[in-house]
């Protein structure tokens, strides 16, 4: 069955109407070069000022201060690779966490591999930061310290406005991927010593394929991909036009309505999530100061692959907290971290939910996710032994 229920906005979002109708004329009527002199290059000058004016406005940010890129992972590797080349080795030691999204994480490891002391903060149960340990992990010879706004897989919300005035008072460079946060948490640059923050286009019903880095003023960074002016010569390439007015369009929507929306969605949320509780014994809400759209749910016993393509069945399209492979059944990093046992990691799914969610989405859930755990429970080869010990299965779900 086509799947007609979408909750994995996590992963990316529709692209609303209202920006696809912005970006239509930029294919086939205002088609030309931004860097061109000519008349038709002259009119995409001031759609895009128009969009930076927007973004940096969703970001409480000065427009000279955005950067347009192709996306978060683009952005997270400007802020990241840019920083440690702009201090030329001068320090030597980078901080991150281990629930960062793989553009951030795979980056620092990167530069581990290439001399950098790499510190990677835990979390705790609840994937928290412990602020102590960061304030010790933090040294003379910190070059660079990014922790993410908001986490992917669990929504937990990092409190970046302390960590920002740490980093400025050590005198170390802050950087936040915001790609989760952005649209959904309001954003003040203005009031936050934030040094660098990424967001992406998709995260907030725009186009795949765009996104922008905010780099304040005076941040000294390296391009990484040169060869061209554009940008104020922090990212060469001819901009992609249409998908910089999306994003400018879905960053304005996102303005205008965050707080309606945010306490939409988290109503509905909050109705799948007391649902799921109350209806499937055995299952654990992973992360408590989360997004307002997001639930991460463990449901015991259960491989949580296997529920995702039951939910397909009917229609329902979600995520799992598991990053399997072929031949692999490890759990996410994110879950790892937190310490989450092996029976509820293993059995994670996260659902996550926009404005164009409705209550029946939610009650379809709830309508056929016992059922699914019930079936699955009844066939789990952990449902009876795990590592050499006899488990008992929870009570029975309720329908």
């Amino acid at each position: 069955m086509t799947a007609n229920i979408y909750l994995d906005n996590n992963a990316t979002t529709m692209t609303a109407p209202e920006v696809v109708e912005a970006m239509q004329p930029f294919w086939t009527e205002y088609y030309g070069n931004p860097s061109s002199i000519h008349a038709f290059g002259g009119k995409i000058g001031r759609p895009i000022k128009a969009a930076r004016e927007k973004v940096a406005a969703l970001l409480g940010a000065r427009p000279e201060e955005i950067v347009f890129t192709g996306g978060g992972s683009e952005g997270d590797n400007l802020a990241i690779k840019g920083t440690v080349e702009a201090l030329a080795g001068k320090k030597r030691h980078i901080v991150t966490t281990r629930v960062e999204h793989p553009a951030v994480r795979v980056a620092f490891q990167h530069l581990e591999k290439q001399g950098f002391r790499l510190t990677e903060l835990a979390v705790d149960r609840e994937g928290e930061l412990d602020m102590n340990a960061l304030r010790t992990a933090l040294t003379p010879d910190t070059a660079l310290l990014s922790v993410m706004w908001a986490n992917n897989e669990t929504g937990v919300i990092f409190p970046i406005e302390e960590i920002a005035h740490l980093a400025k008072e050590r005198g170390i460079v802050f950087h936040t991927d915001a790609v989760q946060a952005a649209g959904k948490l309001p954003i003040d640059m203005s009031q936050i010593p934030v040094d660098m923050l990424t967001i992406s286009g998709h995260k907030l019903h725009a186009p795949k394929g765009v996104g922008a880095l905010f780099v304040r003023k005076g941040t000294k960074l390296v391009p990484q991909i040169i060869g061209g002016h554009q940008e104020g010569g922090k990212r060469a390439g001819t901009e992609n036009v249409p998908g910089i007015v999306g994003l400018g369009k879905a960053a304005e929507m996102a303005l205008a309505n965050i707080d309606q929306e945010n306490q939409k969605v988290r109503n509905l949320r909050d109705r799948l999530e007391n649902g799921l509780l109350e209806r499937c014994p055995g299952s654990v809400i992973n992360g408590k100061n989360r997004l307002p759209n997001t639930l991460n749910i463990s449901f015991e016993f259960i491989e949580g692959e296997s529920i995702l393509l039951m939910l397909n069945d009917h229609g329902i399209a979600a995520s799992s907290g598991s990053a399997c492979t072929s031949g692999s059944l490890e759990p996410s990093h994110v879950l790892r971290a937190m310490g989450i046992p092996f029976t509820l990691a293993h059995g994670s799914v996260r659902f996550s939910l926009s404005r164009y969610n409705r209550a029946a989405d939610i009650d379809k859930v709830l309508e056929v996710m016992p059922g699914i755990a019930e079936r699955l429970r009844e066939i789990s080869p952990f449902t009876n032994q795990v590592d050499g010990q006899s488990w008992g299965a929870p009570p029975a779900c309720q329908s």
